[in-house]
């Protein structure tokens, strides 16, 4: 696998900073909650910001995304900038 250019970790950035604010958190029906259905919160406590629900299509037919991929997506709002601030420290002390 190639390094990762510094025009592609910009490019990763924007992307995380053009994204809805987070904190973002999976809720799974039966695990987070009671009755319903799986979505991910965006927003942290914040009421007015959307939730967001994941299908997945198998040709015609629909299913919820699974626990797994939801948990993936939520964390990531929260790990991607973490991770470009940690590669960005690592640079800067190599440099």
């Amino acid at each position: 696998m190639n390094e990762l250019t510094d025009e592609e970790l910009d490019a990763i950035q924007a992307r995380a900073a053009a994204a809805t604010p987070g904190p973002w958190e999976a809720f799974v029906e039966g695990r987070d909650h009671l009755a319903g259905d799986d979505f991910i919160r965006t927003g942290g406590l914040n009421d007015d910001a959307p939730d967001m629900y994941v299908d997945l299509f198998y040709g015609a037919r629909k299913m919820p995304a699974p626990p797994a991929d939801l948990d993936f997506i939520a964390a990531a709002r929260q790990d991607i900038p973490r991770l470009i601030a940690e590669v960005r420290r690592l640079r800067a002390r190599e440099a």
